[in-house]
């Protein structure tokens, strides 16, 4: 018999994927269970959704924290353990074409609100963080901070493309923009990156010529609900796997990077 799992979750708001883990959860479906629902927003619905369901909630308050910082940069402290010059290299969000200075300030007001997200996650005991529609990207501070062994990551996110094409905010109206025959959903692992971190799982569903965007984003949504807790229950029987692959880019030039392979069953 598989242990539960412990799962946490960072969301931003309505929480419709946040739900389908919560029934999943509770059908016995999948092998964990929610201690805690977070968030970067304190009118997120989901927070609602996870009280119903007598799951713990906090929140840190993004808006917040970063109008005071740009506001009042030498008013706030970063935590003593953020060395901003060396998170800024790790990062690969932005290029190096950013203005130093503004990256200094975007990175500095998102480690203070992701310290505040840490302080309030260290009250609970979690095996694996899921993001369900959590809208902010993450830095090294806090991926470093729950990925405590770096080739068993523990932070999860689904996006609503078939990645490695269309990553950011807007991957359906994306893949309808582009005139894409097919659309998906992905799961997979926080890096460093935007939504460049190893792929766990993809659904796809065709799309017709008389498809609207509108009913893309529900096609995609219905397939995210039975994706992530898919992804969740593998990563509960210890089926997900981190290795290193070479990888020829489109210019001949070698790279490795990590891909999760999926073990099967004995």
């Amino acid at each position: 018999m598989i242990q539960k799992i412990r799962v946490g979750a960072l969301i931003s708001g309505g929480g419709t994927n946040l739900q389908a883990v919560i029934d999943a959860c509770e059908s016995k479906k999948i092998d964990a269970e929610m201690v805690f629902v977070g968030s970067d927003n304190p009118d997120a619905f989901g927070l609602k959704r996870a009280q119903k369901c007598h799951i713990p909630t906090f929140v840190a308050d993004y808006k917040a924290i970063i109008r005071k910082v740009n506001q009042n940069p030498g008013s706030v402290e970063l935590p003593a353990d953020a060395g901003l010059e060396d998170l800024m290299r790790k990062q690969t969000l932005f290029s190096g074409a950013m203005e130093t200075e503004k990256l200094k300030r975007f990175m500095a007001s998102r480690v203070i609100a992701e310290a505040e997200l840490l302080r309030q996650m260290d009250a609970y005991r979690f095996d694996l963080v899921i993001l369900a529609g959590f809208m902010r990207n993450l830095t090294p501070y806090f991926i470093d901070k729950v990925n405590k062994v770096p080739e068993k990551p523990r932070i999860m996110n689904i996006h609503p493309a078939l990645l490695p094409s269309f990553p950011g905010v807007d991957g359906y109206g994306d893949t309808f923009r582009y005139g894409c025959r097919v659309g998906g959903c992905t799961v997979h692992f926080i890096d460093y990156g935007e939504d460049s971190g190893p792929i766990i799982g993809q659904k796809a569903f065709p799309i017709e010529p008389a498809d609207t965007l509108a009913r893309i984003k529900e096609k995609g949504l219905n397939l995210e609900w039975e994706l992530y807790p898919e992804c969740i229950q593998l990563f509960a029987e210890g089926r997900i796997r981190i290795a290193e692959k070479i990888f020829k880019t489109d210019t001949g030039e070698k790279v490795t990077r990590s891909i999760a392979e999926i073990l099967y069953r004995e």
